[in-house]
């Protein structure tokens, strides 16, 4: 499979549940009318875009009707996909979180696929030719730094730890010689996925940020949070929490594949001032795609 029919096939119940029902809705339409856009509008809310972006873009889509003095429901469908990939593009990942050598601190909640995503994150790299090193800073979890050590065989890249309680910032103190003595492009630091507790989750991330300043001043520092598609709406919400105790750039989505309601892809470029970066749309190694807004819109409306 080509890159573009991984991801029509990651997305393939998303796309049953959403876009087969916008095929049936202007299929069986005869006119534009408020009627058809509460039902266009209750189709993005029920795909979990989320309400308030489903408000924004059937509104915007009114304002092109009305511009464009456009008649048929078929017409709204090429609006719709505009209006999809302005929302999804709003925050582009810049090309300057492409820079070497960088550091990459992974944070979101146990269960999320954060361990999963960072050992197919490594395989990616390494794919590109970077030499990659993993940090084993979860170091709270006992299974975490063994899962990892799995990953870290897996994508055939070597992986740095401590003994399970250890101070995390030491584990990436650790990894930033190594990396510097191997001369690696990219470190991936796995780290606690507590939530309950905002305040230590983000004096444990301080500290290891300040060890990052230290000793790897030169390096681009990437913050990339890692959320479940199938949890919906709760991921724009914990998108929410650790945006404010942490300074995030970037998002991976993982298990798209898994959910029939991936348009909360959609919710979280809507309320989120982060880029998207990656996507998880099958369980395989290589299964984590940079996200590319065009690509995603036409593989969820069924495009080529």
């Amino acid at each position: 499979m080509g890159i573009f029919d991984k991801l029509k096939s990651g997305l393939a119940k998303t796309r049953d549940n959403f876009s087969s029902r916008v095929d049936g809705l202007i299929n069986s339409s005869k006119v534009i009318d408020e009627e058809f856009y509460d039902q266009l509008e209750e189709l993005l809310i029920l795909a979990d875009v989320g309400a308030k972006a489903a408000e924004s873009i059937i509104n915007d889509i009114k304002k092109q009707v009305k511009q464009q003095k456009l008649r048929d429901p078929e017409q709204v469908r090429a609006l719709l996909k505009d209006e999809l990939k302005r929302v999804l593009s709003k925050n582009a990942a810049s090309k300057d979180m492409d820079l070497y050598p960088r550091i990459i601190l992974v944070v979101g909640v146990n269960g999320v696929g954060k361990t999963t995503t960072i050992g197919k994150l490594a395989y990616k790299f390494k794919q590109d030719g970077r030499k990659v090193l993993l940090a084993a800073a979860d170091t709270f979890r006992a299974a975490a730094t063994e899962q990892l050590e799995i990953w870290s065989q897996r994508a055939g890249v070597d992986i740095v730890k401590h003994e399970e309680g250890s101070d995390p910032a030491a584990v990436v103190f650790d990894a930033i010689q190594s990396a510097k003595a191997k001369k690696a492009d990219v470190i991936i630091c796995d780290t606690a996925g507590r939530l309950h507790n905002k305040k230590n989750l983000m004096e444990e991330l301080k500290k290891v940020n300040r060890v990052v300043e230290r000793e790897y001043p030169e390096a681009y520092k990437e913050v990339l949070l890692v959320l479940d598609a199938t949890t919906g709406q709760n991921a724009v919400s914990q998108a929410r929490v650790f945006k404010e105790a942490v300074d995030i750039n970037s998002i991976a989505l993982t298990k798209l594949d898994g959910t029939a309601k991936g348009g909360v892809i959609i919710a979280i470029a809507d309320e989120l001032s982060v880029p998207v970066k990656y996507i998880g749309v099958g369980e395989g190694i290589d299964d984590l795609q940079d996200f590319e807004p065009q690509n995603f819109v036409s593989a969820l409306l069924d495009i080529d």
